[in-house]
């Protein structure tokens, strides 16, 4: 065992919703964006953290590595053992699963911690302390993704970290159903749904994010891509918005960390 393993695991069991492709939007950044840093690796190994009662996320987390790194491998974390036990026997090349939590009971630091929908009920406070043990655990250039979505993957909000912290925060919808970005807000982050309140960065934001979509309203008859697109672009005038047009395309837009970080006690 990892020396700086704990006889038990850290954290405490999830309700473990899961669907199938819930995750499609937060895996398509991830390999998009952190694809390279896993065919560098000379052990590209993906964990999925807290994947809950069905094993669909870390199985999918796999096949879609697997098309930007060939030989990424996942292992999916569970602090529940009846789920990975469940989880066993969909058990293949390149797919494992275990009994863990937050300390990640691997010998070696992982190039991906993906914890998504972990969080959630947890108190604010509690987030800063998980940030850093998992960064902490982290292989060199390893990324962290840990955020919120709904049910079906409609809607997603997360925030990419390194090992020295909090780097971005993506918003990712499915534009067909979107009606302002500020529906998004539901799906904030632990570290900032709480938040989205008057005098705090990521209320502005999303007031802004709307007062853009309103403006490109015009562009809506080309369609809601071309719509998210012209507001994007309105809003990186006065945000540091740090994709382009080839992530907005896909219903996506990524803000420095710092612009959105709460104000107060937050440590994060």
């Amino acid at each position: 065992m990892n020396p700086r393993t704990p006889s038990r695991p850290v954290g405490t069991v999830t309700r473990g919703t899961t669907n199938p492709n819930r995750l499609r939007r937060m895996d398509r950044w991830i390999a998009a964006t952190h694809g390279a840093a896993l065919r560098r690796a000379a052990d590209p190994v993906a964990v999925d953290l807290g994947y809950g009662a069905a094993p669909w996320t870390a199985v999918e987390l796999l096949a879609r590595l697997r098309e930007t790194a060939p030989h990424a491998r996942v292992v999916g974390i569970e602090i529940e053992p009846a789920r990975v036990a469940a989880a066993r026997p969909y058990e293949r090349e390149g797919l494992t699963f275990r009994h863990g939590g937050f300390e990640l009971p691997l010998a070696a630091p992982p190039v991906l911690i993906r914890a998504a929908n972990v969080l959630r009920q947890y108190d604010e406070e509690q987030v800063a302390g998980v940030w850093e043990r998992l960064c902490g655990r982290l292989a060199p250039g390893g990324l962290l993704v840990e955020g919120t979505c709904d049910e079906i993957g409609r809607r997603h909000v997360w925030v990419a970290l390194g090992p020295e912290g909090p780097r971005t925060v993506t918003f990712a919808t499915r534009l067909g159903s979107l009606h302002t970005p500020s529906d998004l807000a539901e799906r904030l982050p632990k570290a900032l749904i709480h938040r989205n309140v008057p005098g705090e960065p990521v209320h502005a934001f999303l007031r802004d994010f709307d007062r853009a979509w309103a403006a490109a309203a015009p562009y809506a008859s080309y369609g809601a891509r071309q719509r998210w697109i012209r507001t994007a672009r309105a809003l990186s005038d006065a945000w540091p918005v740090v994709d382009g047009p080839r992530r907005w395309r896909q219903g996506e837009l990524t803000v420095k960390w710092q612009a959105l970080a709460p104000r107060g006690p937050f440590t994060g």
